[in-house]
């Protein structure tokens, strides 16, 4: 099929029929759901930048393969300008949608598998990695999105996988056929699995021997019978339902549950079943590639905030006081540390025995760990530029009836030569940007918890090299 428009990636969507349930009631058309679409939208944008001249060679390369032009998230990488493209497609991507473009986290899960399953077999002579290829293929040849599918509910935390009450917290197989498997479970947080044609499921934590059930990874479409998605509530939904007032007026990020119940997975769609001493090793390496995704995507959203709070200092009439220029610093030197952690992760690569290439995992994750609080006090500044109105500007539907509008136009009026328009546009998209829960949240959450991000920053790093650098300094001789 090769390269696909945006436009026939909104068609193939059309083409699948997933099961999908919002606020109580089944979704039979997805892609035309408000809520849904403005999701869609957003991964769309991975396919809309492709088609564009001045992105297309960004996003678009030789697959080793297939030997064909293939969208780079389906590319692992395979070289260190491979992984510093991830990080510059991110942010570009981030600036262009503001929010979430959802298609990060199946290539991480790609990325992850093409290491992990070469591990796999070097020990046990299985052929996942190669089963692994054939997958990748597919989704190279069609010009596919995959979404990540790794959060387990995990039930009661102080008891371990095996001892549930309720082992079906941890999605687990529950029966192996000659021809596949059988898997039950749910994942949570699944960004964008409607905007997804394949869903690529990884273990969620590490297991030990006895928990053999639970150390699966697979690939199924996101139709496919067994599974339900389930979109959960998110501020600012209720909005886009009604389409009014919504701020970004194209692009939006929503996370469904995804349960699984009984589903069939063939084995050649099995890249993982019961070596659970390669289940942290898979987590891992997915998670230190999402957390170097988010450095790109998220400097790239605090560009448009910076940009959004820029235009308000200019609709206000305070483009020139002092206190709010020495903001805007501080907001734009948050993106370019986060922007550069990421980036310095990716020079520092190194290629594994399956010839994929991996990231420096420490990096990534103080990347992370920078962004869950950058993230937050950039917000914190760009309202604090903009004003109060952010929180309880009127409806646009007000603006619109015509017994009220003149006296709010009279009102809302700010420096002389900015429409009234353009000033509430801003407002909302602000309020947008403040309070996309689902976007919002994935800043502390996305990729694992801050305090998973420590425990592999302390774990990774060469702490030795620093006691003996200190020894040196103080004439300590061991």
């Amino acid at each position: 099929m090769g390269i696909m428009t945006k436009a026939e990636y909104i068609e193939s969507l059309r083409a699948l029929k997933p099961t999908v349930y919002m606020s109580g009631e089944r979704i039979t058309n997805v892609v035309d759901n408000p809520r849904i679409r403005a999701g869609i939208e957003s991964t769309g944008a991975t396919y809309e930048l492709a088609e564009l001249p001045e992105y297309r060679g960004m996003m678009i390369t030789t697959s080793p393969l297939i030997h064909e032009p293939v969208n780079r998230f389906n590319l692992p990488p395979a070289s260190i300008e491979d992984l510093v493209a991830r990080v510059k497609i991110n942010r570009t991507l981030g600036r262009y949608v503001g929010t979430c473009h959802q298609r990060c986290t199946g290539l991480d899960c790609m990325c992850g598998l093409a290491i992990v399953t070469h591990d796999i077999d070097q020990k046990y002579g299985t052929k996942y990695n190669e089963r692994f290829i054939e997958f990748l293929k597919h989704m190279q040849k069609n010009d596919l999105t995959g979404n990540a599918g790794v959060t387990d509910f995990k039930g009661d935390r102080g008891l371990a996988p095996k001892d549930q009450p309720d082992k079906d917290v941890y999605l687990r197989v529950v029966e192996k056929l000659s021809d596949g498997i059988i898997v039950r479970g749910a994942k949570s947080h699944q960004s964008g699995s409607l905007s997804a044609h394949e869903t690529i499921v990884l273990p969620t934590r590490a297991f030990r021997p006895g928990e053999e059930e639970f150390a699966v990874a697979f690939a199924v479409p996101t139709d496919t019978k067994g599974i339900t998605h389930v979109v959960g509530r998110s501020s600012l939904d209720t909005r886009e339902l009604e389409g009014c007032d919504t701020g970004n007026i194209r692009y939006s990020k929503y996370c469904p549950t995804v349960i699984f119940d009984n589903v069939f997975v063939p084995w050649e769609r099995v890249f993982m079943c019961g070596e659970v001493e390669f289940a942290q090793e898979l987590v891992s390496r997915f998670s230190a590639f999402h957390r170097q995704s988010h450095g790109g995507c998220k400097s790239g959203k605090i560009d448009c905030m910076t940009g959004a709070a820029l235009l308000m200092m200019d609709y206000n009439g305070a483009a020139k006081v002092s206190h709010l220029k020495q903001k805007v610093i501080d907001m734009i030197h948050r993106a370019e540390t986060l922007y550069a952690c990421s980036l310095a992760a990716s020079y520092e690569g190194r290629p594994e025995p399956s010839g994929t290439y991996f990231i420096d995992s420490v990096m990534a994750n103080a990347s992370k760990l920078h962004e869950g609080r950058e993230m937050a006090e950039a917000t914190r500044i760009m309202v604090d530029i903009a004003g109060g109105l952010v929180s309880d500007l009127p409806s646009d539907r007000d603006l619109a009836n015509p017994e009220i509008a003149p006296f709010l136009k009279k009102y809302l009026k700010g420096a002389a030569q900015v429409p009234v328009e353009k000033r509430v546009k801003m407002f909302r998209l602000i309020e947008k940007m403040a309070m996309e829960s689902a976007d919002t949240i994935s800043d502390i959450h996305g990729g694992g918890s801050p305090e998973a991000h420590r425990i592999t920053i302390l774990r990774e790093s060469d702490l030795e090299a620093r006691k003996n650098a200190a020894r040196r300094l103080a004439g300590i001789e061991e």
